[in-house]
């Protein structure tokens, strides 16, 4: 497969699992912050900003200019009509190896964008309008695309950008200063029905936060997601070392999973930051391991003419 090609169907899943997740975080997060005074509202909306990686360019950044840095500023990959924008982009230059369906999808949900009004209500239809667009998406490349090559790089994306969402996600419990409740943070990751039929009688934050984290069942944990990152690198890459891992995006993801899986804690709400924090780093790291290994173009080969 060309290099070109490999990246564009990894930056898909990513694009679109991004779009899906700040839809998420940003849907849940809607109706508090409407609801707050607004020296306090602004405060809450450069706090949440950060979360998601990105700076106020002004002072006098409030929920109006949240919304459109989050939902609606095409120009930015951050916000969820950016990285949509990016993911059709993306499945243009792979048109040859995404499906019809694929690109379709991407096509109608792009121009579909615009259809949407830009306050707060317009703002909560428009993020689930985007979650059912992206779940449209997903399933039509699961269904309509050969599971080669091509399908584990999206795959790969996806499953990356999963867990770094899933852990901002969770990072933002903390922004606001009643904190997000746990029956809100397991509705943010579609998680609340699953959550119940598991722990049947058990409730409470850690409860829910140890799920997200660490339920190897639940697709959306960040567990699950990195699991699902080292089958599609192992399926990329499926030399056998006796000894240690070739792949550096292997050895990164596989740290991170263990030593989620393996940490005995006693307080997981008060080391929460922390392993969010190392989950988002590794994500980073691994994706750029991914660029290294399979999508940096090499130096130009020069012809060098026989030594005599």
């Amino acid at each position: 497969m060309l290099s070109r090609i490999a990246e564009s169907l990894f930056w898909i899943g990513r694009y679109v699992e991004r779009a899906d997740g700040t839809a998420r975080i940003l849907d849940v997060h809607l109706e508090r912050l409407n609801q707050m005074p607004r020296p306090v509202q602004r405060d809450v909306s450069r706090q949440l900003l950060g979360v998601m990686g990105s700076r106020p360019e002004s002072e006098d950044f409030g929920l109006p200019e949240l919304l459109e840095a989050l939902a609606f500023d095409r120009s930015s990959a951050t916000s969820i009509a950016g990285a949509l924008g990016a993911a059709r982009e993306n499945a243009r230059r792979a048109r040859e190896t995404v499906s019809g369906s694929v690109w379709e999808g991407l096509n109608t949900t792009w121009y579909g964008l615009t259809q949407h009004r830009k306050d707060v209500v317009g703002t909560y239809r428009f993020c689930h309008w985007v979650i059912e667009r992206t779940a449209m998406v997903r399933g039509l490349s699961d269904t309509t695309m050969s599971h080669d090559e091509s399908w584990q790089f999206l795959v790969l994306g996806r499953s990356l950008e999963r867990a770094d969402m899933t852990a901002r996600m969770l990072s933002t419990r903390d922004v606001h200063a009643s904190g997000l409740s746990w029956v809100n943070m397991l509705r943010c990751a579609g998680a609340y029905e699953s959550f119940l039929r598991t722990r049947r009688a058990s409730f409470g934050e850690q409860h829910a936060a140890k799920f997200l984290l660490l339920d190897r069942l639940f697709p959306r944990s960040i567990v699950y997601a990195l699991s699902d990152a080292e089958k599609c690198l192992t399926n990329l890459n499926p030399a056998y070392q006796r000894v240690g891992f070739i792949n550096d995006a292997s050895r990164i993801v596989g740290q991170a999973r263990t030593f989620l899986e393996f940490h005995q804690t006693d307080d997981l709400m008060l080391e929460l930051p922390e392993h969010m924090e190392r989950v988002q780093k590794a994500c980073a790291r691994a994706s750029d391991a991914v660029s290294r290994t399979y999508f940096s173009q090499e130096a130009e080969l020069s012809w060098v003419g026989e030594v005599s």
